[in-house]
């Protein structure tokens, strides 16, 4: 294991969306980044994102593949960050899926998949993390909740559940923790152009628009920011809260 002073973070589920706006904000950053994805099949594009890091930004980068609803995984998956880097300053819990369906019909195994990746994903993440976070007595955990997870939606029930619990999770991460010197922080963002909004069609898209205050669709690169102040020194006083990133839909 390489000793390091300089800052090292892991992000889950940031081969695409959200997590490799994120990354690569943190990249640039100068933070080293370990780069996660849920599967074996997905670590093609979680290493070409690691490689682009170190090529743009002269940072080192990992891929790991990892999925997070296994606790052995997420503990391996921070030992992976640790044997790379030699420390762990941020972890951003990004990894999410969403198995939609109207109350009534939805089936178990969809309800407990999306708890297992998103609240429970988030909850081994932070363990595992923690442990290595207070030894050093210092970190920043950012979990990244959602805007149905602060107002609900009608269709979402197994997602709106797994996003409200996030919240809950941090702030009981946050006080447990605040005298270590470790932060936790929760984002909520609310409808950002990824893969998900590319299957809206336009007569979705120009409902869902028509409810946001600024008229339009987030960018990934506008949750990046947030989280790139989160994980910083700067936000040291900042602790237990829940910040929507949402062009105002939730006012």
């Amino acid at each position: 294991m390489e000793e390091t002073t300089k800052r090292a973070a892991l992000v889950t589920g940031s081969n695409r969306g959200i997590g490799r706006a994120v990354a690569e904000r943190l990249a640039r950053d100068g933070f080293d980044v370990c780069v996660n994805c849920s599967s074996e099949a997905s670590l093609p594009s979680a290493q070409e994102l690691a490689d682009q890091l170190e090529r743009e930004y002269g940072v080192r980068a990992v891929a790991v593949a990892a999925n997070v609803a296994d606790p052995a995984a997420a503990s391996a998956l921070v030992d992976a960050a640790m044997e790379a880097f030699g420390r762990l300053d941020v972890l951003v819990n990004n990894a999410g899926i969403t198995r939609d369906g109207l109350l009534a019909r939805m089936k178990d195994e969809d309800f407990d998949a999306v708890l297992d990746v998103n609240l429970k994903g988030t909850f081994n993440c932070c363990r595992a993390a923690a442990q290595r976070m207070m030894k050093q007595r210092y970190g920043r955990i950012v979990n990244m909740s959602s805007v149905v997870g602060v107002a609900g939606n009608a269709g979402q029930a197994n997602y709106a559940a797994s996003k409200a619990g996030v919240i809950g999770l941090t702030k009981a991460v946050a006080k447990e923790l605040a005298g270590r010197n470790i932060t936790a922080n929760a984002v909520a963002p609310g409808f950002i152009e990824t893969d998900m909004t590319d299957a809206l069609s336009d007569k979705q898209r120009a409902a869902i628009t028509e409810r946001i205050a600024s008229k339009r669709l987030g960018a990934p690169e506008d949750v990046a920011a947030l989280v790139s102040f989160l994980a910083s020194e700067e936000a040291g006083y900042v602790t237990g809260q829940v910040v929507c990133v949402d062009g105002g839909m939730s006012l």
